[in-house]
């Protein structure tokens, strides 16, 4: 009977990532998650009550987190097999987290509406600490899977981990309401209430600013951007689709990693550049910068993001500041590199983490923020709050991720806009590169393997959400008014 709980657990936790992109079948989750409430709440005891929430969350993250393996084609100092590994070692870490949401629930059992209470309390504070703890993996919170739905306009409110405990809350009541008829009016009452207050929350248009933005999509591939041979066939990709100058200035964004130069130090880079560039324009591109030691030694590395004026002259400088382990530096690097280990990123200097969220003033383009590449998938982290943005660019370079991680980066993006009330603007070599409004909403967007370019007007800013202003402290109180609920009801009913 354990054995074929924890494959029934495991089995809800497969088809639980259905719900993410590219195939967003989010009730297929809801499905999913009701049968796994139901299968915690019936374990026979605490032990089986974790062991059945680690085997879901392995199930849902081997499944979700599928397309790291395709990163390990592109390097070649570690055997290819190696990513399915990995895929599944960090499958076994993350499930850690739901297992844990188990545990406390199943202290609830006797009672299903304060078991799927404190389940919804759990899931919150679970997914808070697996963004954060050992510098954080906040990939796929289930709540995304409402990104395309009026419901996730509460992340304004509640922060996307709230819309994961929401998530679990309706499911947890449309399972004990199947039972329980005194339950079925709260469940309908949630199942209606959530779609509707997401839409009342989001409503109206935020409009658009007639600041001109010019997004290159270049469709540069891993393996080619890797190969020196390439780089001139690809900085004339870049170069051709940049177009030619007009009488309005333009913000030209190219992605991550952009060009192969080192700019600060390479003046006749940034002249070539600027040739690409009318006498009012802009370009912010990605690129490395080096760090020296104190003998004038080349030491590391910093994945930054370069803003530049059409007299090659560097205005701003961004440095990535949460930076992917094992992908842009390894840990442990002498225990791990003596087993035949490295980073995933080609070369031989670890990158090193800039200091956190900035906002700079870019002449005729108002003040913009910076989020590169995976930095974007931190709720709460992205904006610095003392100088808020007008819009955040998140140039990106998603050519590692094959078919799935593409479409899960840009959800997740399209949560970071709806949660601070703020326009993003997404540039990646080989898609998804997208312009997305203070709604959360495609405004419009390349698809994965094409090159193009977006030439728009910026979305417009709107004043800063709730959550904008108190972070992930809403989702936590959010967390804790679910708790304290089913306390109370536990209390009352006693």
């Amino acid at each position: 009977m354990i054995r074929n709980a924890k494959l029934l657990a495991l089995a809800a936790g497969l088809i639980t990532a259905m719900g993410f992109a590219p195939l967003n079948l989010w009730p297929v989750t809801l499905i999913g998650c009701c049968v796994i409430i139901a299968v915690i709440r019936n374990a026979p005891n605490l032990q089986g009550a974790i062991a059945r929430g680690y085997w879901f969350g392995f199930g849902n993250f081997v499944i979700g987190l599928n397309w790291i393996a395709g990163a390990f084609r592109f390097q070649e100092t570690m055997p290819i097999w190696l990513g399915y590994f990995a895929v599944i070692a960090l499958a076994f870490y993350l499930a850690i987290y739901p297992a844990m949401a188990a545990g406390v629930a199943w202290h609830g059992r006797k009672r299903p509406v304060v078991f799927v209470l404190f389940f919804a309390f759990a899931w919150i504070l679970t997914e808070y600490l697996r963004a954060t703890m050992f510098t954080g993996f906040a990939w796929n919170p289930i709540g995304v899977i409402w990104v395309t739905t009026p419901v996730a306009g509460l992340a304004r409110w509640i922060g996307t981990y709230g819309l994961s405990g929401l998530v679990m809350l309706e499911a947890g009541l449309v399972m004990v309401a199947v039972k329980d008829r005194r339950v079925r009016p709260w469940a309908a009452a949630v199942v209606i209430a959530l779609p509707v207050l997401g839409w009342l929350v989001t409503m109206g248009n935020p409009g658009t600013t007639t600041r001109l933005i010019r997004v290159v999509q270049a469709n540069i591939g891993q393996a080619t951007k890797q190969n020196p041979a390439y780089d001139e066939r690809n900085f004339d990709a870049l170069a051709r689709l940049t177009g030619p100058p007009g009488p309005v200035p333009r913000l030209i964004l190219w992605p991550e990693a952009a060009v192969p130069y080192f700019l600060e130090e390479e003046r006749w880079a940034r002249e070539r550049i600027a040739k690409l560039m009318g006498p009012n324009d802009v370009i912010m591109t990605g690129g490395d910068a080096l760090v020296y030691d104190a003998k004038g030694d080349v030491s590391a590395a910093r994945n930054s993001l370069f803003a530049m004026t059409p007299d090659a002259k560097l205005i701003a400088r961004y440095d990535k500041s949460h930076l992917v382990p094992y992908g842009e530096y390894l840990p442990m690097r002498p225990l791990l590199s003596a087993i035949g280990l490295s980073r995933l990123v080609p070369g031989d200097l670890d990158f090193l983490p800039g200091p956190g969220p900035l906002t700079y003033a870019l002449p005729a383009f108002g003040n913009v923020g910076v989020q590169i590449c995976y930095e974007i998938i931190f709720s709460g982290q992205v904006v610095d709050s003392a100088h808020r943005p007008d819009f955040l660019f998140n140039p990106s370079n998603d050519a590692w991720f094959g078919a799935w991680g593409p479409p899960q980066h840009l959800a997740q993006a399209r949560l970071r806009a709806l949660e601070e009330g703020m326009p993003i603007v997404r540039a990646t070599p080989t898609g998804i590169s997208a312009v997305i409004d203070a709604r959360g909403r495609i405004v419009t967007a390349l698809p994965q393997g094409k090159a193009g370019f977006i030439q728009t007007t910026i979305p417009a800013v709107i004043s800063p959400t709730p959550f904008a202003r108190y972070g992930n402290i809403l989702s936590i109180a959010f967390a804790f008014f679910l708790g304290l609920t089913g306390v109370a009801l536990g209390w009352r009913r006693r």
